[in-house]
């Protein structure tokens, strides 16, 4: 018969294997539900106040990505993502070019490299500072599909977002914003080298330029032009040597080619969101 002693260094005596099987068993999914719920509560605290009706911000037609919305929907930007739909419909993008400057593409320098400051962008300018490049054309950098297009706050003025596919399949964003006007709607397919719009100040917030990123990630969040990390983006600057086919772009006027081919699948046109 044990003795009370050895009792007593039985009940003591701790099984790690079996302690660690029980929190995993009991604990860990307790844990997951706790953190599930204070993530759900957390969001809806955070875009509470973000949340809007689209028919009322835009009364002469909405949309999220491409397609028309309904009067009651509403926008997060933190869940702008691209539907796969809207992402087959990028053009192949197989040469990029600078999108300002003169229409050769020169006397254009970098007033704010990317990640300079934490930047998140190339902050392309006129030469002559200032704002002298008030007015001048923006370009589309490759042959890409108007994502977004539009006024999506004071501190962006207006913006332009294009979506292109890469030879290797892949989709990036090349995205314009501070501009003055925009010439192109969202859904329409441009050449590299049309005309999206022209320099501007965002009401004149800035001195003159174009706020220049290239994003590795399908979106429709406008987001911030700073933060701690690169946050998907890529040097505008960098690639944009490294995609060009030609050595002497900076000087050579960009193409002029047919319009790109009728898309296979059709969107909500402007009109239809208004009906």
């Amino acid at each position: 018969m044990p003795s009370i002693r050895d009792a007593l260094k039985k009940q003591l005596y701790f099984d790690v294997k079996q302690h660690l099987q029980d929190w995993h068993r009991y604990v860990l999914p307790i844990f997951v539900i706790v953190a599930a719920v204070g993530m759900v509560l957390f969001l809806i605290a955070r875009t509470g106040d973000r949340v809007e009706s689209l028919a009322e911000k835009y009364p002469n037609g909405a949309r999220i990505g491409l397609l028309a919305a309904k009067a009651d929907s509403v926008f997060d930007p933190a869940f702008a993502v691209l539907s796969p739909i809207e992402m087959v419909l990028a053009p192949k993008a197989d040469n990029f070019e600078y999108p300002v400057g003169s229409e050769h593409g020169a006397l254009t320098y970098n007033a704010q490299p990317f990640l300079t400051d934490k930047h998140l962008g190339d902050d392309l300018n006129g030469i002559g500072g200032w704002n002298s490049d008030l007015g001048d054309p923006v370009y589309a950098a490759a042959d890409g599909l108007v994502i977004l297009s539009g006024w999506p706050s004071d501190g962006w003025g207006n913006v332009v977002i294009l979506l292109h596919e890469l030879a290797d399949g892949r989709t990036v964003e090349t995205f314009y914003g501070h501009l003055d006007s925009i010439r192109v709607p969202v859904g329409k397919q441009v050449r590299r080298g049309d005309q999206i719009g022209t320099i501007g100040t965002a009401n004149e917030r800035y001195l003159a330029h174009l706020h220049f990123e290239i994003r590795r990630y399908p979106t429709l969040d406008v987001g911030g032009g700073y933060a701690n990390s690169e946050l998907g983006r890529v040097s505008g600057e960098l690639a944009l040597k490294k995609w060009s086919r030609r050595e002497d772009s900076s000087l050579v006027a960009a193409p002029r080619g047919t319009p790109l081919e009728p898309r296979a699948i059709q969107v909500d046109s402007v009109d239809d969101a208004t009906n």
